[in-house]
């Protein structure tokens, strides 16, 4: 399936793995590779999406990457579109937390983080999509203070499990796991 077969508005997930989020279009490396353009290419053909949904996978990209990634994905948006993206944050103080999403993974080379390859800080990633011609509007991170910041955001508008809502270990004002959540918005309107 590709891009035209879908209806609008086309929002898509990248790199779902087993996630699946009702009204998104999950997919895999296979479809859309962040770092393979043609993929991109064949997949959306003259389409573009709306909104794009990328939970816990850039920091498997190293920085350079990563930015070269965003730039795939904003040419691929429709003006107006979003791109919300969720990866570990470094600035979260828990000391558990920090040894299980570190560069190189915690453990055996199968374990999820085994080819981290950065812990972004919220400036860092928002740098990385803001070169690439987008606006950042931070959704959830830590300071580096460690304090946490959560900006209320409609988890409607793009699911991410790993957040302060979503989250199973975030409960009764504990908060167990969170990620940088930020929206890249590409200029312009949604045509419709």
């Amino acid at each position: 399936m590709t891009a035209a077969d879908h209806p609008a508005p086309l929002r898509v997930q990248i790199g779902a793995g087993e996630q699946r989020w009702e009204g998104w279009i999950p997919t895999g490396r296979e479809e859309l590779d962040l770092l393979d353009r043609a993929t991109w290419a064949a997949w959306f053909g003259d389409c573009r999406a709306d909104a794009l949904l990328c939970e816990h996978v850039w920091e498997h990209l190293s920085e350079e990457q990563g930015r070269a990634a965003a730039r795939v994905c904003f040419e691929f948006l429709n003006p107006g579109g979003f791109l919300r993206v969720a990866v570990p944050d470094a600035h979260f103080p828990d000391a558990e937390y920090q040894r299980t999403v570190q560069v190189g993974g915690p453990g055996p080379r199968d374990h999820p983080a085994a080819d981290h390859q950065v812990v972004y800080d919220a400036a860092r990633l928002a740098g990385v999509f803001t070169q690439a011609g987008f606006t950042v509007d931070l959704l959830e991170y830590c300071d580096a203070q460690g304090r946490f910041h959560y900006h209320g955001w409609d988890v409607d508008t793009g699911p991410i499990y790993r957040s302060l809502l979503l989250d199973h270990r975030n409960r009764e004002g504990r908060l167990g796991f969170v990620s940088i959540v930020l929206d890249a918005k590409k200029p312009g309107q949604i045509p419709g």
